[in-house]
Formats: structure tokens, sequence, C-alpha cells
């Protein structure tokens, strides 16, 4: 597949989580709840997860903001679903990886997130594509200290 092929098939993935989100709205009962913000350009985001015995039983996310964050929430959501915390973690410090330009191990389990590769092209953007998985973070270090 040629360059722009790929471009043009991420960009379709990135749009079809934008327009179709998964894992949108409040999980009940959830054990933890973290929101935050990109004053940069307005993104707001909203995290509920459901820890139960150190597995993600359920994690959705509300807020709103441009394509490539709503987008990355709900690739996010996806790929942190049914995962132990350790992994989810290490899903994101790859996924920061990525935004950095480094190279990086990009698992099946990850999911839709390959298609926000080329986010690190445009630094301005790099925030508004990390902003949840920096929410996801912020949650388990914040539930560690409790």
């Amino acid at each position: 597949m040629n360059f722009n092929n790929l471009n043009q098939l991420y960009r379709s993935v990135i749009m079809d989580h934008y327009k179709n989100p998964r894992n949108k709205g409040v999980v009940d009962n959830g054990s933890l709840t973290v929101e935050m913000n990109n004053p940069t350009c307005g993104d707001e985001i909203q995290l509920t997860l459901n820890v139960e015995s150190g597995i993600i039983k359920d994690v959705k996310f509300q807020g709103h903001g441009c394509s490539i964050s709503m987008s990355s929430a709900s690739m996010m959501t996806e790929a942190v679903m049914n995962q132990p915390v350790e992994r989810a973690l290490e899903m994101a410090d790859e996924f920061s990886k990525m935004m950095l330009g480094e190279d990086v191990n990009i698992t099946d389990d990850m999911g839709d997130i390959e298609a926000l590769q080329g986010v690190n092209q445009f630094p301005a953007r790099i925030k508004c594509a990390t902003l949840t998985w920096k929410a996801l973070e912020k949650g388990f270090k914040e539930s560690e200290t409790k």
C-alpha cells in the first residue's frame, strides 16, 4: 500500500471513531473518575472506569473537542477494555512515545491507535491526541496515592 493510500485509510479510521465514538458515556458505579482538559485548544475529557482485581472491566469517556482528541479517546477505551491496569499503562507509554516520533511496537491489542501516528508531524495536535491517555495515567496515579 502506498503512502497516500495509507494516509487516507488512517484519516478514514480517525473520522469513523470521531463520528461513531466507542464507549461514550459514563460507567455506572465506576471506581475511578478523572477529568482533564487541554487549555490550548479547549478539549475536555472525563473518563470513568470500573476496575476490579487490577483489570479494567469497563471504561467510558465523555467530553468535547477536536476530531483528534475524541477519536483518540474512542480508540483508547477500546484498547484498554478488559486489560490489566499495568498493560493499559504500558500502552499509554507506547502511545506517548509514538506521538514523540519514536519507534514503537504497536501490538494488535492496541487497536486502531496506529491511525494517529501521523499526528506527531503536527506538534500543536500532539496534546489533543494524548489528552485521554494522560487522563488515564493521572487517574491511576491518583488512585495509588489514596
